[in-house]
């Protein structure tokens, strides 16, 4: 794969505010960013399009794309609900001669920087507090009390994986999370780019 771009990973519990960064970040067109989309096996949801918010795949063929080492990286993330980055995405973007974006889960992040550890920013997206963090999940009104619960209990484990990324943006005032977030996707894109 010759003329790589770069890989920029977001990670973070949901609520985080990762997904606001991403999109304010996928604005600025002097970073030339591209979104990676995922593949799921989950049913689309509300307005959700094929192609544009997630490659929509049954368990079968994901479980088949799998078998044929189509994934950079993926997850069972409840029980026969697959996420995953095709590889061809990433291909894809490439071609554009743009730098890939993701806003992906702290596991799935992790396995793309173990992967390719020069080419990647591994950003690990920090809510101020756990509590913080169920107050906008509450606020959203997408999910039931126990839902909520359950994404709070992972989210206590994937906070404790923060140390292993390459930077943490605390998101607790949006404005400053969003410069910050600017700031180390322009020097990591940059920086790499003199030293060729």
């Amino acid at each position: 794969m010759e003329n790589k771009g770069k890989l920029i990973v977001f990670s973070a519990p949901s609520g985080s505010g990762k997904t606001t960064i991403v999109r304010h970040l996928l604005k600025q067109e002097e970073l030339q960013l591209e979104f990676s989309i995922s593949a799921t096996s989950r049913v689309p949801r509300g307005e959700e399009v094929d192609g544009k918010d997630y490659y929509f795949l049954s368990s079968k063929e994901f479980i088949n794309k799998i078998k044929s080492d189509e994934f950079l990286e993926w997850e069972e993330v409840y029980r026969d609900n697959f996420y995953g980055t095709l590889k061809t995405e990433v291909d894809r973007i490439w071609k554009l001669g743009k730098h890939v974006i993701f806003d992906i889960d702290v596991s799935g992040g992790l396995r793309i920087k173990r992967k390719f550890p020069e080419e990647t920013l591994a950003i690990f997206v920090k809510p101020p507090s756990i509590d913080e963090l169920k107050i906008r999940l509450k606020k959203r009104k997408t999910e039931s009390e126990d839902k909520i619960n359950m994404r709070v209990a992972k989210a206590s484990a994937e906070l404790a994986t923060s140390p292993l990324f390459d930077e943490i943006v605390v998101n607790e005032d949006l404005e400053t999370a969003l410069k910050d977030a600017y700031k180390l996707v322009d020097d990591f894109i940059n920086t790499n780019k003199e030293s060729k």
